[in-house]
């Protein structure tokens, strides 16, 4: 049973009945040597021609994935089922889900790095909150144009018009364990999730360009959610005490969410602890709790202390920047934008009050920050699509708001790939008074652009 190859992503098609007994029958060794030397970015089993499986056929299929994934630092997953199928499997492996399932094979092609094409939209929807925003992300990375829907019902009324989009996502799951741990944003906190037994592997899986990127950006709380997390041994005790020294220069917190010290050393705690890491039984015991937020992420003040300037390569691609911001604007508003002045400058906002502001930053050929500051009016316009109503409520509004910015981010992407430079992109950080984004903005020189959009104008800054 050999593999079949599109792109970079690598399908096995086992057909018939999948157990303990023929499941070895459709592996062949030599099929899985040919697999780990392809240069491909994702491995997947299709069960498209299988009539009938059980666990313990599919574990078989597992281990083959988690060696090739632990050797090749590749995702892996299966594909190809209905909706019994993938309630059947989630049932399977429960909280010991660490692979990725895609209902379709060009569902999981979307989610494939190296196939990227022409942005393509897409409706998605997942029951679970923190999938749902790690696969906009994961979309959104890789120059795709997701429609989040919010709620089933809301689903459910959009997929009545299937033309709309290239394709529908839903029984999909993303493994923690594919190309980089799973994250997310809450407010103004960045979720990390860890699981199983954390070793010297972390430091292959965690995105430290990112992370010191959304540093850049404005992130001051970063919580590793850990209730999966069996143990640690001393290689990870040191990634995540020199991740703690790092984040201290930034006046940043690191909080670690539902890590038990059943089967790691309470030694290991006390370290921890001591380099600065909080620890907490439940999530909502920081996030349903405002002064604390504040507290641990509510602070800018310490921006970085190594000052960056502008730089002939960023500059030159201005233009991309500026394009993909209005383009997203006036399609978010139906409103055209005005040039009203550009220099090269420390960011200076009139009116600081009553503006919104968010921040995005971008690592890899160039690397930088976008910051955008926006009259409370446009954003709450632009972010009405996306919400599906006019709202008041500034939480909702802000969090719209990070989900615009990542259209902007991801638009940005795919442009600047068009001329060869290959980026990928932070977490938005919005800001409810722009007086605090100056904080962390303070003494950054870059480009500002002041625009206008019927009347009220609206500020886009580069800078590094």
């Amino acid at each position: 049973m050999r593999a079949t190859v599109k792109g970079r992503v690598a399908v096995f098609h086992p057909q018939g009945f999948l157990d303990s007994n023929n499941a070895p029958s459709f592996l062949n060794i030599d099929d899985i040597k040919a697999t780990e030397s392809l240069n491909i970015d994702m491995l997947l089993v299709s069960l498209k021609k299988v009539i009938f499986f059980n666990k313990n056929g599919l574990d078989v299929f597992v281990k083959l994935l988690t060696s090739i994934r632990n050797q090749k630092h590749i995702s892996v997953g299966l594909c190809d089922y209905d909706s019994a199928k993938f309630k059947t499997i989630t049932t399977f492996y429960g909280n010991n889900l660490n692979f990725s399932l895609f209902r379709t094979e060009k569902i999981a092609e979307l989610f494939a790095p190296s196939n990227k094409s022409d942005s393509k939209t897409v409706l998605l929807y997942n029951d679970d909150p923190s999938q749902r925003s790690a696969m906009a992300i994961e979309l959104f990375d890789y120059g795709q144009n997701p429609v989040i829907a919010q709620s089933k019902k809301e689903f459910d009324e959009k997929k009545q018009h299937p033309d709309l989009y290239y394709a529908i996502i839903e029984d999909t799951y993303l493994g923690l364990f594919g190309q980089k741990i799973a994250t997310r944003v809450t407010g103004n906190a960045i979720i990390y999730t860890i699981a199983n037994f954390l070793d010297a592997e972390i430091g292959n899986t965690f995105n430290i360009a990112y992370h010191n990127n959304s540093l850049n950006v404005g992130f001051r709380l970063f919580i590793f959610d850990a209730y999966k997390v069996v143990s640690m041994n001393v290689h990870a005790l040191n990634f995540f005490t020199k991740l703690a020294s790092s984040a201290a220069e930034y006046n940043a917190s690191i909080c670690f969410v539902g890590l038990t010290f059943e089967k790691t050393p309470q030694s290991f705690k006390n370290d921890l602890e001591d380099a600065g890491i909080l620890f907490f039984e439940h999530m909502d015991d920081i996030l349903k709790n405002k002064e604390l937020l504040q507290e641990l992420g509510g602070s800018n003040a310490a921006s970085s202390k190594h000052i960056r300037t502008l730089n002939k390569a960023l500059v030159n691609e201005l233009p991309n920047f500026i394009d993909a911001t209005v383009s997203t604007i006036a399609m978010m508003t139906n409103a055209q934008a005005i040039k009203n002045g550009m220099n090269i400058q420390i960011l200076d906002i009139p009116n600081s009050e009553n503006q919104y502001a968010s921040s995005i930053g971008f690592y890899g050929d160039i690397d930088g920050m976008i910051i955008l500051v926006f009259p409370k009016e446009i954003a709450r316009k632009a972010c009405e699509l996306l919400i599906g109503e006019a709202t008041e409520d500034e939480e909702s509004i802000l969090d719209a708001l990070a989900e615009f910015v990542n259209i902007i981010g991801g638009r940005t992407k795919s442009l600047l790939g068009e001329t060869k430079h290959r980026i990928d992109i932070t977490l938005p950080r919005t800001y409810g008074d722009a007086k605090a984004l100056m904080e962390m903005a303070q003494n950054k020189k870059g480009v500002q652009v002041n625009l206008s959009f019927e009347g009220s104008n609206f500020i886009f800054f580069l800078t590094r």
